[in-house]
């Protein structure tokens, strides 16, 4: 299926590994020049090389997404390499959990201004463009802890419920624009994250991904490729039509549509 994405501009936030590196491989695999930001330079250089190599386009901006100049930067240098923007994609994050008497005004502010900001921000930034154009994309990744939060899941899960509620508004004020906005939300999918506490566990990563993956219907945990298949699927013209809605992509896991 011809995905309708080439000579398309997309910028991809957490870029450098996992969801936002498979994002950004398939964006460019479908002929989009894509830009990538993280905050690590080594990485994200390495996924720019990889796009590159197989005959993508791709620039790398360093960026802490939680900070609004470096937003703005990362639009600045989006409109420098390719001069327009079709399409971004709200993924830079982690997941931050705990008991919520742990939780410290510090770090519900950091989770909030990368998670919730960071899109508003990139959003706002966007959407002008977007406009001028006659249409864009806006794909907010998020989870199913946001429609079903279990306990000690803060702060994030209020988070990423804030994110859903500005996927919904944003979509019904952008609509007549032909600005489609909706989002991703996953259920447990392999990423570095987790690699690093299977170590801090002392045991491999597969023992944890099994461990996980034993309340989950399919019987496993998911693929960052298999995330970014759903994020180029709503970035296309295939997904015209789609707008203010959400895939959970959890292999059956919550119970929540």
């Amino acid at each position: 299926m011809d995905l309708q994405l080439k000579d398309k501009v997309a910028i991809v936030t957490g870029g450098s590994q996992g969801i936002g590196r498979a994002t950004a491989l398939r964006l460019a695999a479908e002929g989009a020049s894509v830009v990538i930001a993280a905050r690590g330079r080594e990485l994200l250089d390495a996924v720019a090389a990889e796009i590159r190599a197989a005959g993508g386009k791709a620039a790398a901006v360093q960026a802490d997404v939680s900070r609004a100049e470096d937003c703005a930067k990362l639009v600045a240098e989006a409109l420098k390499a390719y001069g327009r923007l079709d399409i971004l994609v709200n993924n830079a994050g982690t997941s931050a959990t705990g008991e919520f008497e742990s939780a410290s005004d510090a770090i519900w502010q950091a989770d909030f201004e990368l998670k919730l900001f960071a899109a508003i921000r990139l959003a706002r930034l966007a959407i002008p463009l977007m406009k001028q154009q006659g249409g864009g994309r806006i794909i907010n990744i998020t989870n199913i802890g946001a429609k079903q939060p279990r306990a000690n899941s803060m702060p994030t899960t209020v988070t990423r419920a804030a994110g859903l509620a500005f996927t919904k508004a944003l979509s019904k004020e952008l609509a007549p624009h032909q600005i489609l906005v909706n989002t991703v939300c996953i259920g447990s999918v392999r990423a570095a994250q987790h690699d690093t506490k299977a170590a801090k566990a002392g045991i491999a990563p597969e023992q944890l991904y099994a461990n996980m993956a034993k309340d989950i219907p399919l019987g496993r945990v998911g693929r960052a490729e298999e995330v970014a298949n759903a994020i180029a699927f709503l970035a296309s013209g295939a997904a015209s039509y789609i707008t203010g809605s959400s895939i959970n992509l959890d292999g059956g896991t919550s119970a929540v549509l």
